[in-house]
This record gives structure tokens, sequence and C-alpha cells, in this order.
């Protein structure tokens, strides 16, 4: 099993995300709310 983890896949190397992707992953992070309650924690996607 080590001998499969241990180099590099040089398929892996190049994955470049699109500009709407992270543009998209931006957009959702700032409009995620977290708000702790008691030990709780609620996710509010304010849109």
């Amino acid at each position: 099993m080590a001998k499969i983890y241990a180099h590099a896949s040089s398929k892996h190397n190049n994955l470049q995300p699109k500009d709407e992707t992270i543009r998209f992953i931006l957009n959702y992070s700032k409009a995620l709310n977290l708000i702790d309650y008691n030990n709780l924690e609620f996710e509010a996607l304010l849109n």
C-alpha cells in the first residue's frame, strides 16, 4: 500500500481550476454565515 502513495502521480500535477469555479467558491464562502449557539453550529446562506 505504501508503494502506491510513495511517488507523485504525473496525471494530477497539471490540474488548473477554471476562473468561473474559483469565482463560484469565493462568492459562496462570502455568503456563508456560521452561527454558534449553545454548542450547536448553524449554517446560513445569506443570499
